[in-house]
């Protein structure tokens, strides 16, 4: 620290966000505060941001991210540490092709109108004039990213690193070629991994249907009746005895006149339903596998549209116009045994588009992952890789131990082409990225694209530079820590697990995985369109500033946990801020300085040394927190420690203590305070704390600040004993006020004796300050009295009242408030001793009538004390 008193500039009456933040963040930027050096010798932190779609906006999730990096980044920063958050985007493929898609509609035309090429071009010109909203709107929000660093998915650079990892897993064997049953979006025309599918209860039908007749009939059940034109077996449990003699023998299949055999295989559970399944292997995943075990034909019944391509009044039909086309053929021949609707049940829908998705056999290619979801398991399991909170490791662990292979192939014209090429006597060559492909005649590549996932996983090496050996990824790799919601846990973080470990030698991506909740609503709902309950953080930035934004955030994220979120709480932040800037401007008009050493202990008051013991023991806390992502109780430890002990307390203990000898050290200690605080406070609301703090100490930038450490020299015990008996004194002094019917502001004299008092004789000016006492006069006589109970014996406070309150008027107030209290009292009573009430009100409402007659009748015993404590009138 400095002295500071003659570089102090002068703060505005109050803070202005709007008119502030924008030019303060372009200032951080321009200074390169937030850009790092490889070359430095100062240890490495690094985040890899989470790259945003290039389609989208900033919502509630992103701004809580975001708010947690830019936390974290900005601490390590203020510690010394070459601190480096890199942005970027992903480019999105099965968004991004639509939304361009959808605007050549509006033009008539169609990506194969143009053809491959020249729609290509219009995506990356669409990118170039509309994509990356979000990167600006990051800015407003405070993050101190390295933009001279800033990546897209498709740039040449990372285009590099997925051609190197697809050739050497090719020649690994861990990328393959097969036919398998996939995920499909008649919408999008293309492959779906599982984790691009979202499952909901929709509402269907149950269909039973009775395939074959008279002993030898078996009923099979569906919610899909039109798939019954590509089923190839019934099958049963081998141990269902109701079926067992009909193991081996074929039965008609209806509408088709095709005979299928029927099977027994374990994969039926007798218990459900009839114990006999129909088996579609090329529109069931389960069927499929059924299918291979018994080498049954597997018939594709639908084309990439979810239209019938069998021959036959159905063809033509879209899948769900065939369902019911099919279910009244079959009821015309009396087959159908029964319906059930509506039938609730799971269905998976496209995620980008949310068309149903429809299992389909197609020739795709796959990542063998079983190797690689091994090591992503060991990682974490030897301590590589450390998961917060712990208690989700064991989902981590659910999902990478049960991991199937996974569908990489995309039927899209954006994203990064597979580089195989398919040439004469059927031939196939992988190329990587400093190869020639194959040419002559004959020769074609895949026209396939990968899976936007598989680029996503490389982030954290690509973006610094692998394949090829950089100064940034020696620096910078592994990364310190991934904060993102536990829903992505198994989406990106695996991805990005077993790609690390995979091409940089058992290197894990990173050494931390913070997993917060997802954000609701006040009443803990799921924000969706639908309910109408999403708040756009872009509305809460412009009403409350960044800073409310971020704090509020900040103030919710515990870990592993959903947060609930208002507009409320964000106006609670707004005016934590309002507080901490009316006590940095009142502070700074009263004198208070920092300076490079504080006074001497012996040289400060007992609410000096208190201050700073306990400002001690909230930088040691807050960096408890902080080590351990606990964001929520850091939050509240400064929300409180600054409201009630700085300001609330100390503040209004400075303001007595500036009028007498210890002037000089109160205002360096309470300059020392709020320069802590403000250093504290930084990282999540930077912008500020920014600006106050460089009006108090003249300093050149929080940004580059030193963090502060924790200064033990002035703890005191038996001044924190002291000014707790101050505390309690006074408040029990402002209690005493409030039921007397004094007003806050109003004086009145007053004698204050006894051996806990005594001990306070120090602190007497501050007692009749912040209890609003004035010294008794000639001819005091107490109206009223308070005994009070400290740590050094009993304070009796005498007060004389008389005239200072009117009395007839008090009574009056009284005596309403006491009979709203019993009739109150009288209908929760009534309410309670009604058992038929009883017996049919939901316990939380019972409950709530319980709180509300206790509540009564603590007011009727107090409003009574209050009016028999009241002197004649």
């Amino acid at each position: 620290m400095t002295e500071n008193a003659s570089q102090q500039t002068e703060l505005p009456s109050s803070w202005n966000p709007g008119a502030e933040e924008a030019a303060l963040y372009q200032g951080w930027v321009d200074a390169g505060y937030f850009e790092a050096d490889p070359k430095s010798d100062k240890p490495p932190f690094t985040i890899v941001l989470p790259p945003p779609n290039v389609t989208g906006s900033l919502h509630m999730g992103h701004a809580l991210d975001h708010t947690l990096m830019d936390a974290l980044t900005r601490r390590r920063r203020m510690q010394g540490y070459e601190a480096l958050w890199l942005p970027g985007m992903d480019h999105a493929g099965i968004a991004t092709q639509n939304v361009v898609e959808r605007e050549l509609g509006k033009e008539g035309v169609s990506r194969h109108d143009l053809g491959r090429e020249r729609f290509v071009e219009r995506v990356w010109q669409w990118k170039e004039e509309y994509g990356g909203k979000i990167l600006g709107q990051m800015r407003r929000l405070g993050d101190g990213v390295d933009w001279t660093r800033e990546r897209f998915t498709m740039d040449a650079r990372l285009s590099r690193a997925v051609h190197t990892v697809f050739k050497k897993m090719f020649e690994d064997g861990l990328i393959y070629r097969a036919e398998r049953i996939i995920n499909w979006c008649p919408r999008c025309h293309t492959a779906l991994s599982d984790i691009e599918v979202e499952h909901s209860e929709d509402e269907g039908e149950l269909v039973s249907i009775r395939y074959g007749d008279g002993d030898g009939a078996i009923v099979v059940a569906t919610t899909r009746a039109e798939t019954m034109l590509g089923d190839t077996a019934v099958a049963v449990h081998p141990d269902d005895e109701r079926y067992r003699h009909l193991v081996g023998t074929e039965i008609e299949l209806p509408l088709t006149g095709r005979m299928i055999p029927i099977v027994a295989d374990e994969h039926v559970d007798p218990e459900f339903g009839t114990g006999a399944v129909k088996v579609t292997p090329a529109h069931d995943p389960n069927d499929f596998e059924i299918g291979r075990r018994h080498e049954l034909p597997m018939l594709t019944i639908m084309d990439e549209r979810a239209a019938i391509t069998v021959p036959g009044p159905f063809e033509g039909l879209d899948r769900f116009e065939a369902r019911p086309a099919v279910v009244a053929a079959l009821r015309e021949q009396g087959r159908i045994v029964a319906e059930k609707r509506p039938y609730l049940h799971a269905v998976g829908h496209c995620s980008r588009c949310d068309t149903v998705v429809e299992p389909r056999l197609s020739m795709q290619w796959w990542v063998r992952v079983a190797p690689l979801a091994k090591a992503a398991g060991d990682a974490v399991r030897d301590g590589r890789t450390t998961i917060h909170p712990p208690e989700l490791a064991k989902r981590y662990f659910d999902w990478v131990d049960n991991m199937h292979d996974w569908t990489i192939s995309r039927q899209l014209w954006w994203g990064h082409r597979i580089p195989v090429w398919y040439g004469p006597n059927d031939k196939v060559v992988c190329v990587g990225p400093d190869e020639e492909p194959p040419s002559g005649e004959g020769w074609t590549q895949d026209p396939d694209v990968l899976d936007t996932w598989f680029s996503s996983g490389l982030w954290p090496m690509s973006t610094l530079g692998w394949p090829d050996s950089t100064a940034e990824l020696d620096k910078f790799y592994p990364t310190s820590v991934l904060v993102t919601g536990y829903d992505i846990l198994f989406f990106w973080v695996a991805r990005m697990m077993m790609f690390g470990l995979y091409v940089m030698d058992g290197k894990q991506p990173f050494d931390h995985v913070f997993l917060h909740g997802l954000i609701r609503d006040e009443q803990g709902k799921k924000m969706s369109k639908a309910r109408g309950n999403v708040i756009d953080p872009l509305d809460w930035l412009e009403k409350f500033g960044a800073d409310a934004t971020r704090f509020t955030l900040a103030r919710g994220a515990n870990p592993g946990n959903d947060m609930a979120i208002a507009e409320d709480w964000a106006a609670g932040s707004r005016n934590f801020g309002t507080k901490l800037w009316n006590a940095t401007r009142l502070a700074m008009m009263n004198g208070a300085t920092v300076h490079s050493e504080l006074p001497a202990p012996e040289r400060l008051t007992e609410a000096d040394r208190w201050i700073l013991g306990r400002l001690a023991a909230v930088v040691s806390e807050v960096d408890a927190l902080f080590e351990g992502f606990q964001f929520a109780k850091l939050s509240d430890v400064l929300y409180h420690f600054v409201w009630g002990e700085l300001c609330d307390w100390y503040l209004e203990l400075a303001k007595v203590q500036f009028a007498g000898e210890s002037a000089e050290g109160t205002r360096a200690v309470l300059g020392h305070v709020l320069d802590t605080v403000l250093r504290l406070l930084h990282p999540l609301m930077p912008f500020i704390t920014e600006k106050l703090w460089t009006a108090l100490t003249g300093g050149q930038s929080l940004v580059v600040a030193d963090w502060p450490e924790a200064d033990a020299r002035f703890a005191d015990a038996e001044a924190d004993r002291r000014v707790a008996d101050l505390q309690k004194l006074v408040t029990e002094v402002r209690r005493f006020r409030s039921e007397q019917g004094l007003k806050p502001g109003q004086r009145v004299a007053a004698r204050v004796t006894g051996p806990g008092f005594d001990e306070l004789a120090a602190h007497a000016a501050a007692v009749a300050t912040l209890g609003r006492l004035t010294e008794p006069g000639d001819g005091f006589a107490a109206t009223v009295s308070l005994e009070v109970t400290l740590s050094g014996g009993a304070a009796t406070v005498e007060l004389d009242l008389s005239g200072a309150v009117d009395v007839v008027a008090e009574r009056k107030r009284l005596e309403k408030d006491l009979g709203v209290a019993q009739k109150e009292l009288k209908q929760t009573e009534g309410k309670l001793g009604n058992q038929a009430f009883l017996d049919k009100a939901p316990e939380q409402v019972v409950e709530k009538i319980r709180l509300r007659r206790d509540a009564a009748a603590g007011d009727i015993e107090r409003i009574t004390a209050r009016l028999a404590a009241l002197p004649s009138a």
